[in-house]
């Protein structure tokens, strides 16, 4: 399992993902700036051209709209059926001894069931079980033509995952951002699959100057020249909703210029609903949505996607995180410049610096990548335990080293956003696994919504208890989120357990933070490292809540307020220890 983590570290590692990347990334963000007076397109345009523009723009995104209806259409469905379905198929295959197992443990239960009824009830399990060895013989063909044996099956998997890849591309912005998105979960897609995906990131095509030049006159109101008095003469990234150009402002600042895709909106639409009749599809059968939330998943996706096509929304949204950043010297958000930023069109501070992967370049200007990675960790687990606001998409293309040693976040697009109920519950859950308790976990599990609905929570608490047994006898550092993550995803497989559409971003987020991790140091361990500082926030939040609650219970203001005295003596015993582990140094 080991070498499986480290596979997932190697493949993050490949990813340069952002386009905010690539602009603060030396050779890679110094193209030639062009005076904007010199630009073919600021020469020709006078203002009659840019309400010709406009209404061009406004004409195209109306045709893509159209292409969804009719047989363009069902034509569509049918791309995009027949990619998740083969998809799907792949991955069934690969994992088909653990589906034939559960087949083989089914029937056996069904036939000691058929026993205690009549003879024609075994009979019909007998006929059952015939069809199913008829069955296995079936996939065993299929998964030898598509799979292959154990010599060549990483090959073809290599092969499957680069067809994948290359469909999601002529499929356009929704499916190349759903790819990116699954190309972070090592826990999900065999590691070819990762890898391939993982291209994605940086090998999205770019849209004509033209196009883009176009979509900022029109968003800005504005010829280039009026706004921007430097220029690049191409893009010097490209991401799955827009590219991004370097330029400099007549105010001197070097900036950053992300245009949206034409088209985007009338295209995400149309996907997302396709996607929503596979989903709907999918219902009609229960296995198909018992160890995941699609529908859920798919909602979350259609409002994150919508607010990340929103570039004035990423600026406020960078601004927050700012904000809640305020006292942090070590972190840093670029400036947001309003004035030529709008809803498709963001304009922000350019950095330059290092990825938090390029271990040799961080060492060549003395940083330590192992301190850079212990200052992430405590970032997210701030925006996680204490804000209830966090960045969604944390893969290293959207983090650089700054020369001053500053961490940057980029690309604020994708964020996550948790209640305060939710924190509430996992602080819970962090208490348990600090406390060693298994009984706790698996009640945190359940109080998580991670139990399908109808389920009975005696059922599964007993086998929770005993996975999470063997993990919590482990040393701390020998524990392994992306291990526990398959433990946990054996037990969601044979039990009624599924992942809450509200945890999708937040189990993204951390095992790329651990992927991130174990490239910045080969011993790293996630929960090792997150122990002291989510420790703080604990204490900070708790802390909080129960001097409220003293406060209102002293005042008579909450007559139904209640003290959780076993919560406060445990966290009265975890504050002693550390304070005694810390004065014992």
């Amino acid at each position: 399992m080991n070498e499986l983590t480290n596979k997932q570290g190697l493949a993050l590692k490949e990813k340069t993902s952002s386009p905010i990347l690539k602009i603060g990334n030396g050779a890679n963000g110094n193209h030639a700036l062009v005076d904007t007076k010199q630009l073919p397109l600021s020469k020709q345009i006078s203002k009659e051209n840019l309400i010709a523009e406009e209404k061009s723009l406004i004409a195209q995104e109306t045709a893509i709209e159209k292409n969804y209806h009719g047989i363009g259409g069902y034509l569509r469905l049918l791309q995009v059926s027949k990619i998740i379905g083969m998809l799907s198929l792949y991955l069934y295959l690969d994992q088909y001894d653990v589906h034939h197992g559960q087949h083989i443990k089914q029937s056996k239960t069904r036939l000691e069931i058929a026993q205690k009824l009549t003879w024609l009830a075994v009979l019909g399990e007998k006929f059952h079980q015939t069809n199913l060895a008829f069955f296995h013989d079936f996939i065993l063909l299929l998964r030898r033509f598509f799979i292959g044996n154990q010599k060549n099956k990483e090959l073809n998997q290599g092969k499957q995952a680069v067809w994948l890849k290359d469909n999601l591309i002529k499929l356009g912005p929704t499916f190349i951002k759903i790819g990116q998105s699954l190309g972070t979960r090592a826990d999900l897609l065999p590691l070819p699959f990762v890898k391939a995906l993982g291209e994605l990131q940086d090998n999205v095509p770019s849209f004509p100057n033209e196009i883009a030049f176009a979509r900022i006159e029109k968003e800005l109101g504005k010829k280039i020249s009026e706004v921007y008095q430097e220029f690049d003469v191409e893009p010097i990234a490209a991401a799955s909703l827009g590219q991004v150009y370097r330029a400099k402002l007549y105010t001197g600042e070097e900036v950053a210029v992300k245009v949206q895709r034409p088209n985007l909106n009338g295209i995400i639409k149309g996907d997302i609903e396709i996607l929503r009749k596979v989903t709907k599809f999918a219902e009609r059968f229960p296995s198909l949505n018992e160890n995941a939330d699609w529908a859920g998943m798919l909602r979350e996706f259609d409002e994150t996607v919508h607010e990340e096509m929103d570039y004035a929304a990423e600026g406020k949204n960078a601004e927050r995180f700012r904000e809640n950043f305020k006292d942090w010297t070590n972190v840093h958000v670029p400036k947001i410049y309003w004035t030529a930023t709008t809803e498709k069109v963001l304009t922000m501070e350019f950095i330059h610096g290092s990825k938090v992967t390029a271990l040799d370049e961080l060492r060549a200007r003395n940083v330590s990548p192992e301190k850079v990675n212990r200052l992430l960790i405590r970032t997210y687990l701030k925006q996680l335990l204490e804000d209830g606001f966090f960045h969604a998409d944390p893969h290293p293309g959207n983090l650089l080293v700054m020369p001053d040693g500053r961490l940057a976040f980029f690309d604020f697009g994708m964020v996550g956003r948790i209640s305060s109920q939710l924190q509430s519950k996992m602080i819970d859950a962090f208490f348990h696994v600090v406390a060693k308790d298994p009984a706790g976990i698996a009640q945190d599990l359940i109080d998580l919504d991670f139990m399908k609905p109808g389920s009975n929570p005696d059922v599964v608490r007993p086998v929770v208890e005993k996975m999470f047994q063997f993990h919590l006898n482990l040393k701390l550092k020998e524990v392994n989120f992306k291990e526990l993550t398959y433990d946990l995803a054996d037990v969601m497989y044979d039990y009624p357990f599924r992942l809450p559409s509200n945890f999708t971003y937040i189990m993204r987020a951390l095992m790329t933070l651990e992927g991130i991790g174990i490239i910045t140091d080969p011993e790293f361990n996630f929960f090792e490292t997150a122990k002291p500082y989510a420790k703080e926030f604990m204490f900070k939040r708790e802390g909080k809540d129960l001097r409220k609650l003293l406060t209102d219970k002293l005042l008579g203001r909450d007559a139904d307020g209640k003290i959780d005295l076993d919560r406060t003596w445990k966290l009265a015993k975890m504050a002693f220890k550390t304070v005694w582990n810390t004065s014992g140094k």
